[in-house]
């Protein structure tokens, strides 16, 4: 029997999630709103906001979960990539619980658990799989050979893509967090209406800030013509990004699939929540003949929930840290 506690405090979401015998049980978010004031993600804020949030909503994940503290067997938490200050709060709150309690720590790297979200709903993914993982700071192809046993083939050089969906937004003058504002406009337009560069990079990387910059031209040469230019094409720029940002990442996907011989496919992070690029791979999957997975929304985007289940399996192999634990903020894959 395990009853884990798990807390996510990477960025802008303090998330707790409860997994008892490798079932989530509770799942609490708590977004932040504050950074819509600023167009973006301000650190120093997040931080005390995470402060502000944490207990809540660790007493609202036991309350939904059904479970006391005396209860948990062992308390996952991110340790890292993510922004410093955050994962102090969320790093603090583990050990400070753990100690109370005493209790094993489980450090957990925020980008495998994108990838071991897979493991927390049916159907599941064989081993050795393919995991196109797409964030605002990662776009990696992930050769995922065991729980912990992850191998990135492909990565971007530079920007992520989640990065150039943002910044088109920012420039297309839509609120934060533009991403899925994008996607809402993209629903309405031609994806064919504009044509942008795909970037030659060899191999299995990516790169996205050529991509951006292409935008960046493309917008300024075209409201020199027509001030009003953004205003009357919105729903076919967005879908005709939106469209170029997923082949550029299907089409990486697919040679890495090929190079590889692998048919069981699957797509993580935050960007795997895009609608364009859950309906293209989709498309693609039945033209390669690929078994696709893809989380549940909710364990798309920062989420506890991954960070529970990644935390259930180092359980059971006994993978625990100290107390002497720090925050990573650069954390190596």
């Amino acid at each position: 029997m395990s009853v884990i506690l798990a807390i996510e405090s990477s960025c802008d979401e303090t998330s707790v999630a409860i997994c008892n015998n490798g079932k989530i049980t509770a799942n609490v978010i708590a977004n932040q709103t504050i950074h819509e004031n600023y167009g973006g993600v301000i650190p120093e804020l997040a931080s005390r906001v995470h402060q502000q949030n944490i207990v809540p909503v660790v007493q609202q994940a036991l309350i939904d979960a059904k479970v006391s503290k005396k209860e948990i067997n062992a308390v996952a938490f991110t340790r890292g990539p993510g922004l410093l200050g955050s994962l102090l709060v969320g790093v603090s709150f583990a050990k400070s619980f753990a100690l109370a309690l005493d209790l094993p720590l489980i450090a957990v790297n925020h980008m495998h658990a994108h990838i071991l979200a897979h493991f927390i709903d049916d159907p599941k993914p064989n081993f050795p799989f393919l995991c196109l993982t797409v964030s605002g700071g990662h776009t990696q192809i992930v050769l995922v050979k065991d729980y912990a046993d992850m191998e990135i083939i492909g990565e971007t050089l530079d920007d992520a893509a989640g990065e150039a969906f943002d910044k088109t937004a920012k420039l297309l003058k839509l609120p934060y967090p533009g991403g899925p504002l994008i996607d809402k406009h993209a629903k309405l337009g031609n994806p064919h209406a504009f044509k942008f560069p795909e970037p030659q990079i060899k191999g299995l990387d990516y790169s996205f800030s050529g991509f951006k910059t292409a935008i960046l031209y493309f917008i300024r040469d075209k409201e020199k013509e027509n001030p009003d230019f953004i205003n009357e094409h919105l729903n076919d720029i967005c879908a005709s990004v939106q469209y170029s940002i997923v082949q550029i990442l299907l089409n990486k996907l697919k040679k890495a699939a090929k190079a590889h011989g692998i048919k069981d496919i699957a797509i993580a992070g935050g960007v795997s929540a895009n609608s364009g690029l859950r309906e293209a791979l989709q498309m693609l999957a039945k033209e390669q003949g690929w078994n696709v997975f893809i989380p549940a929304f909710q364990y798309c985007t920062d989420n506890a929930g991954m960070i529970a289940i990644a935390g259930y399996h180092k359980y059971l192999a006994n993978d625990f840290v100290g107390q002497d634990i720090a925050p990573a903020a650069r954390m190596i894959f």
